[in-house]
């Protein structure tokens, strides 16, 4: 009750035009926050494992491109090693030992093993083409993006990505970009990146969506639970990967720990070449 400027009574309304308290929320607008925070939480998520899992990549193709060779040239001077000491002491042991060496050096693989899983609808990609026509093979200039390329990228995936459409046309169009987003970070391609965000810029303007019903937000939240979980068993795959193992040895540099690896494995191999040298006088 409150009195007017006559000096009579007034009833003062504390509900709302819809029967609801002033100042009180509604539980469907509660739960839509949660699932909107929910949702922001998956994506920097899914960010932070593709991020990895593109690193993991590049380091993988980049350690078995530049220390393949070297891994392949340690295995023939042991297994030499092992046929020199064989055949000087005639044992039956160094003889098996000798055998076990040879096996362990990898045949050259055929056309169909190396490119087996490369050859899709459209071919042969060109890394596989450059191989088979004995040109060289464009490897990753590094085995992480720049940090522009990582940032475009986050900005990107925040602004487009596919957990965030309201229709099924709408996530369409943006599995479809994401897409094409991911393989730019892959390559590091900045320029790529920046015509991609112009691209989305200039896109549809996504209409505010409308309040969902309490059912509807439940099913979201218990969707974005699986989601969470399946990606965490994928970081895990990663982290517990020999790569993944690898890239957590040197987190901040993980190029300069294959040039290290490099230099160790030279010089093992220097000292296995040394050691024939003086087996086979």
């Amino acid at each position: 009750m409150t009195e007017d400027a006559t000096g009579g009574t007034t009833t003062r309304n504390d509900d709302d035009q819809s029967g609801q308290p002033m100042g009180e929320q509604r539980p469907e607008a509660r739960l839509e926050k949660a699932v909107r925070a929910a949702e922001q939480a998956l994506i920097e998520f899914e960010i932070a494992v593709e991020t990895f899992r593109v690193e993991v990549e590049n380091f993988s193709r980049l350690h078995h491109q530049r220390l393949g060779p070297m891994y392949a040239r340690l295995d023939e001077l042991d297994a030499q090693l092992a046929e020199a000491r064989a055949a000087r002491s005639g044992d039956p042991e160094d003889l098996a030992k000798a055998r076990e060496a040879r096996a362990m050096v990898m045949p050259m693989p055929g056309v169909d093993e190396l490119f087996h899983d490369w050859i899709d609808s459209e071919g042969l990609p060109p890394e596989a083409q450059a191989m088979l026509n004995e040109q060289p093979v464009q490897p990753p200039k590094r085995v992480r993006p720049s940090e522009e390329a990582r940032k475009l990228y986050r900005e990107l995936v925040r602004q487009a990505h596919p957990d965030l459409a309201q229709d099924d046309a709408e996530r369409d169009r943006r599995d479809e970009f994401i897409t094409r987003v991911n393989a730019a970070y892959a390559r590091g391609d900045e320029a790529v990146l920046r015509e991609l965000g112009d691209e989305w810029a200039a896109g549809p303007v996504q209409e505010a969506a409308e309040p969902s019903e309490s059912d509807e937000l439940y099913a979201r939240l218990e969707w974005l639970s699986q989601r969470k979980e399946l990606l965490s068993l994928v970081a895990q795959e990663l982290e517990e990967s020999a790569i993944g193992a690898m890239l957590r040895m040197a987190p901040d540099d993980p190029d300069r720990l294959l040039e290290e690896i490099a230099e160790q494995l030279l010089a093992q191999v220097s000292e296995r070449e040394a050691e024939l040298a003086e087996a086979v006088q």
